[in-house]
């Protein structure tokens, strides 16, 4: 039994690890944490599919009625910059608002209204595929003062079978992608152990 689920353990890593494979994600928490909101980013984004439109210097900020949000330092990042997302025009009616503070890489969506489609940010110089993270903090305010609406927000570039996605979570963190694949494995186990257990009291009965 041991040996199967150990066995059962790693076919669902494989599998969570080939579906990471043939497509990136770039995932945004947006949390109360007591009296501040923290957004904390991490993940990988493809370009592969995305139009490169240029550099320039930008800034980590939340703008929820322009669907506008970007993670990490303060001190104006230099950011490349690219079209072809497609997804929210905004995540609540909210202004503008700066972090207080922040780390790692800058990485950033913004909707439709911030150009001629919705354009994504990434540190200039980013390498298609390379692991990014990043966290901003909000001092001594709410997700209600931000203005943004509870929910799950996704923007998504390129195919279908390789497509990217930049996804915010608002008020909730979202599960590991490999997790529901695991709870999946161990119920099939515990309905294999159970029929088992009905087949040997079947047998003992019947002799």
């Amino acid at each position: 039994m041991k040996t199967k689920l150990l066995g059962l353990i790693a076919a669902c890593a494989l599998l969570g690890s080939t579906v990471a494979a043939n497509a990136s994600s770039y995932i945004v928490t947006l949390e109360q944490v007591g009296s501040n909101v923290v957004a904390t980013g991490s993940g990988s984004i493809d370009t592969t599919d995305l139009t490169f439109i240029g550099s320039g210097v930008n800034q980590s900020v939340i703008q929820p009625a322009f669907a506008f949000i970007a993670v990490g330092p303060l001190a104006e990042p230099s950011a490349d910059t690219y079209k072809g997302v497609v997804g929210p025009s905004s995540f609540g009616g909210g202004g503008t608002t700066l972090p207080s503070s922040g780390t790692g890489d800058f990485v950033g969506v913004c909707g439709a209204a911030c150009s001629s489609s919705a354009i994504l940010f990434v540190p200039t110089g980013y390498v298609s595929g390379t692991t990014l993270s990043n966290t901003s903090i909000y001092d001594s305010t709410t997700l209600s003062l931000l203005g943004v609406t509870l929910g799950t927000y996704e923007w998504t570039w390129g195919s279908e079978a390789d497509a990217g996605s930049f996804t915010l979570e608002i008020g909730a963190t979202p599960l590991p992608a490999a997790l529901p694949l695991f709870a999946t494995g161990l119920g099939a186990l515990g309905l294999l152990g159970w029929r088992r257990k009905r087949k040997n009291a079947a047998a003992i009965a019947a002799a």
